[in-house]
């Protein structure tokens, strides 16, 4: 990787009035320096500059998904930045373990010489400990009870950041413990949870809740169920689809004034089909159909996303009325903030620079322009 510094001159930092230069190096960010002649100049003029955004649940891309072939982390990875990512969390839904053991070797292995793409975060394993009545397009036939002996090689130092189940099911309490005891973010989704059974979930050390509104029972007034707890315990954050598909775009201005950038957290769900035309693609082996209906399995059943995270942004400003800083807040200060990481603009050396509009002008990654729609 090229050490060589760069000097974004004349940008407006995310969250701060004026433009500045800024000092990018593969390690942090210094905001208006003292001028070097051997950086590499990037203009920044007009642009917002913010930190890079953070997908944490991403099925796939461009053709390619992650449960069937995991190696495709890699071809994906490497045009995200497109879209403003600079790390994603790849997501492994319901199948056999032997998914997850594949996936986690793949990261492992590392990336092919010479990538410069975005970078994985360990994976999120959503499923197979879900509701039968509330999962999705999941395969049926590899949903499972809990299993503590699986459980126990799914940690963070393993490559496991993030597991999504259902806090109802027999046993869900003693596996947040596990799972959170091995450094594992847990998030409740794909559940029939009551509010009282979500709220154990919570008590039990989970902190996120998995597509706000999908795959949980719908707000009731007398049993606000899972998506009311999520919504009004400060204890969760809660991840949220808005394309204007999964969430009526009503709802996500509900939700944004309920929770707020500090917990309402932006991701795409995007599965083979982002970045491809309409066409069948799969998640998991499942067929899915995409149109402008979204993406569907054969039983008209919602199967992820086409949302890219810079389009996720532009939505939701144009849904909430939201200042463009705060929708950018939710795509990457927020999911980092989730995942314990520092979510300062100097503290990371992964970038994207923005104009008025909220498209991306160019992405830096590790201190390097990995994109630049300029070019």
């Amino acid at each position: 990787m090229n050490t060589t510094p760069l000097l974004i001159r004349g940008a407006r930092p995310f969250d701060l009035g004026s433009p500045v230069d800024a000092l990018v190096t593969e390690t942090s960010v210094v905001l208006d320096p003292t001028p070097d002649p051997g950086t590499i100049a990037v203009d920044g003029t007009g642009l917002i500059l913010a930190p890079g955004f953070v997908d944490i649940q991403i099925n796939g891309g461009f053709g390619n998904d992650f449960t069937t072939d995991p190696e495709s982390i890699w071809q994906v990875g490497a045009r995200l930045p497109e879209q403003g990512t600079t790390q994603f969390v790849p997501t492994i839904i319901t199948a056999p373990p032997e998914a997850v053991t594949a996936a986690l070797a793949t990261l492992r292995a590392g990336p092919p010489a010479g990538y410069a793409g975005a970078r994985p975060l360990g994976l999120h394993i959503e499923g197979p400990m879900i509701s039968p009545q509330r999962r999705g397009t999941h395969p049926v036939e590899h949903l499972r009870p809990i299993d503590h002996h699986l459980l126990a090689g799914w940690t963070r130092e393993a490559g496991v950041t993030l597991v999504t189940l259902a806090p109802e099911m027999p046993g869900a309490t003693e596996a947040i413990s596990q799972l959170v005891a091995a450094g594992v973010i847990v998030s409740l989704g794909h559940s029939a949870a009551t509010a009282d059974q979500a709220r154990v979930g919570l008590g039990a050390g989970a902190t996120h809740g998995t597509h706000l509104f999908n795959a949980m029972p719908a707000l009731h007034h007398r049993e606000p169920g899972l998506a009311g707890v999520l919504l009004t315990d400060k204890r969760a954050s809660a991840a949220i689809i808005v394309d204007g598909i999964h969430v009526a775009p009503e709802m996500v201005a509900v939700a944004w004034k309920t929770m707020g950038r500090e917990r309402l957290i932006l991701m795409t769900d995007a599965m083979a089909g982002m970045g491809m035309p309409n066409d069948q693609y799969e998640i998991g082996g499942v067929i899915v159909n995409v149109d402008e209906a979204g993406a569907r399995n054969l039983d008209g059943a919602l199967a992820g996303s086409t949302l890219t995270m810079d389009q996720a942004v532009r939505n939701l400003a144009g849904f909430t009325g939201c200042s463009p800083d705060d929708a950018i807040a939710a795509a990457s200060v927020s999911p980092r903030s989730m995942l314990g990481m520092d979510s300062a603009l100097t503290a990371s050396p992964d970038l994207v620079l923005l104009n008025q509009e909220l498209e991306v002008a160019a992405t830096i990654v590790a201190g390097k322009v990995a994109f630049d729609a300029r070019a």
